[in-house]
């Protein structure tokens, strides 16, 4: 009789569970996305470099024309009315050089002849209130201008300038230059000795260049006013 095979399920109470393999999860890279600048970021380039355009061009073209940013001079302030000459001065950027209408102008000065005449005192008080100073003459080509000028229409006999004598026998000029002798222009056997004649005038009907005279402070006399150029 054959056998009957008989099959069952067995269970063991120690048997361990079959280990659980955990992988890991994929870690993802993190997407690169190109930087996006705001729209408007152009424009504003744009817009900065056109300023520093404009700013280069007024730099360059307009500022030199400008008047320029000091304090007016006391000449400036007195006159409204001005004559200018294109000369460019030596050792300037600017392109003119003016004087008030109706004054004379050699190298960077100006000069007043007044019409009409005063004692040395209130004419050195005139030329101040121009914002001006009775001359200070300080070369030979100075000098030969103003003689040149003073002979002109109309005729005028003696003017003052900004010579005086302080003490016996100290001559000063008005601005604090030293006086020099040997670039004075007085006439023949000028200056007199004496403490009277203590101011000095051009002698306008003196032929040669030394035309200086002194004479008393209290007498009316024509004036010459010296003033520096301005440039603009």
């Amino acid at each position: 009789m054959a056998s009957e095979i008989t099959y069952a399920e067995v269970k063991f109470k120690n048997e361990s569970p079959s280990p659980v393999v955990k992988v890991p999860p994929e870690t993802k890279k993190p997407e690169h996305h190109p930087q996006k600048y705001p729209l408007w970021l152009p424009w504003l380039i744009s817009l900065l470099l056109l300023l520093v355009c404009f700013a280069l061009v007024v730099v360059l073209l307009v500022v030199p024309f400008w008047p320029s940013s000091e304090q007016p001079t006391a000449l400036q302030q007195q006159f409204s009315e001005w004559k200018c000459d294109s000369a460019v001065p030596r050792g300037t950027d600017r392109g003119w050089t003016c004087c008030p209408k109706g004054w004379k102008r050699f190298q960077r000065s100006c000069y007043f002849l007044s019409p009409d005449k005063m004692n040395w005192a209130e004419s050195e008080q005139n030329c101040t209130g121009m914002g001006s100073q009775l001359v200070v003459i300080n070369s030979k080509e100075e000098q030969v201008f103003l003689k040149q000028q003073i002979k002109q229409s109309p005729q005028r006999e003696n003017f003052y300038i900004g010579l005086f004598e302080d003490k016996a026998g100290q001559w000063q000029w008005v601005d604090k230059t030293p006086y020099n002798v040997t670039a004075a222009f007085w006439r023949k056997e000028e200056p007199s000795p004496g403490p009277e004649e203590n101011c000095t005038v051009m002698h306008a009907l003196e032929p040669t260049v030394n035309n200086w005279n002194d004479v008393r402070p209290d007498l009316l006399h024509h004036r010459i006013c010296e003033a520096a150029a301005v440039t603009v």
